[in-house]
């Protein structure tokens, strides 16, 4: 995955490369600055860093890792925080990209950063997440690499209290416990209801062969009234069809869409969009390779997560994001906290998805891409 977070030790990270959270003099510190240089080999890390220094705040150079499972260790000096007024998110953003461009020209392709000035440096961590996470992204637009952000624990992982809110709030609006509806006596007649009983006919989680789509579902006509009006076949809204094509049977109405292939579909999404492909594989966090193997058909079928990813990346509204999701044989269900999360941030058109990814860490929910 192209970028991810991690909570973990980064002295631990079989990786080309680790960033250390350094001072300018590159001496041996405290926290992730002294947990480096001890897993490294303190004195000898110390007399390569001594060839090196000074450097100054928001430069970065770079050493052998030594000891470390890390092939190097590259030492940036972050900004100490004063009021946000001195330069310091021009600076933070540096060290990211100076760190990035020297772990590229040494043919890295995999990096390692902790949260750099979020500890004794005094950098609101809410900030310095925003600005980790968007400098590596705007940096990952036009590179290859496997960035890793880690955090050791959770008190280390802080998102704006506006954001966290939120989503929240949302979820708690939103999230519908799985066992009150199974077990109600009767039907939902609210749309939460309608929308979860669509999506648990359809799978919410589990790609299904087409000999399934008819097992367990409720009548024809019945599934077609509690689809959304971008479902029904061809796109047609279903006020505007006849009465007969909303009671097609349920293999029928899904025949197209489970015969072609997904790839084709995705293709045809692209070009919609005005998109191109780099730039959709890349605003889904998705490896090159992946995406490789998505565009090229034969057979494969992509998770649920990489298809919520695609979605994002083509900002797809949520009609769209569930027209795209069942084309795939998956559903969103507001019994998952994993799919309420993605769908306030469609519903909310805010399509970063390292913004998203921060949000279902704190969740401790599986992230986008792949």
């Amino acid at each position: 995955m192209p970028l991810t977070v991690l909570r973990n030790d980064i002295t631990k990270l079989k990786v080309d490369s680790i960033v250390n959270a350094a001072n300018t003099e590159l001496r041996a510190g405290g926290g992730v600055c002294g947990a480096i240089f001890a897993a490294a080999g303190i004195e000898t890390l110390q007399k390569a860093c001594d060839k090196l220094a000074p450097i100054k705040t928001g430069d970065a150079v770079i050493t052998m890792g030594y000891s470390l499972p890390a092939k190097y260790v590259i030492h940036t000096a972050g900004p100490i925080y004063k009021d946000g007024k001195h330069e310091e998110e021009s600076l933070l953003r540096s060290c990211y990209v100076n760190s990035l461009d020297l772990a590229k020209k040494h043919s890295c392709e995999s990096i390692a950063f902790p949260l750099l000035s979020s500890g004794i440096y005094g950098y609101p961590k809410d900030e310095a997440l925003s600005v980790a996470t968007s400098t590596v992204g705007d940096w990952l637009m036009k590179n290859d690499m496997d960035v890793y952000l880690v955090v050791f624990d959770k008190a280390a992982f802080v998102l704006s209290s506006e954001t966290l809110g939120d989503v929240k709030s949302f979820i708690n609006q939103t999230y519908v416990d799985k066992s009150d509806l199974r077990f109600s006596q009767k039907r939902p007649s609210s749309q939460v209801g309608r929308d979860f009983y669509a999506d648990e006919a359809l799978s919410q989680s589990t790609h299904l062969p087409a000999g399934e789509f008819s097992q367990g579902l409720p009548p024809a006509g019945e599934f077609a009234r509690s689809l959304p009006p971008a479902f029904t076949p061809a796109g047609t809204p279903a006020s505007a069809m006849p009465v007969d094509a909303k009671r097609l049977n349920i293999k029928d109405k899904f025949k197209v869409k489970l015969d072609e292939p997904f790839s084709t579909i995705l293709l045809r999404l692209i070009d919609s969009k005005g998109k191109t492909d780099v730039e959709v594989y890349k605003r889904a966090n998705l490896d090159r390779k992946l995406f490789s193997k998505i565009r090229k058909g034969k057979g494969y079928m992509p998770s649920k997560k990489t298809v919520i990813s695609l979605a994002i990346a083509l900002e797809m509204s949520l009609p769209e994001t569930h027209d795209l999701l069942r084309r795939a044989g998956f559903a969103l269900s507001r019994s998952v906290v994993f799919d309420v999360i993605v769908e306030y941030f469609i519903t909310k058109k805010h399509y970063d998805i390292f913004e998203i990814n921060n949000v279902l860490f704190e969740y401790d929910q599986p992230l986008l891409g792949g």
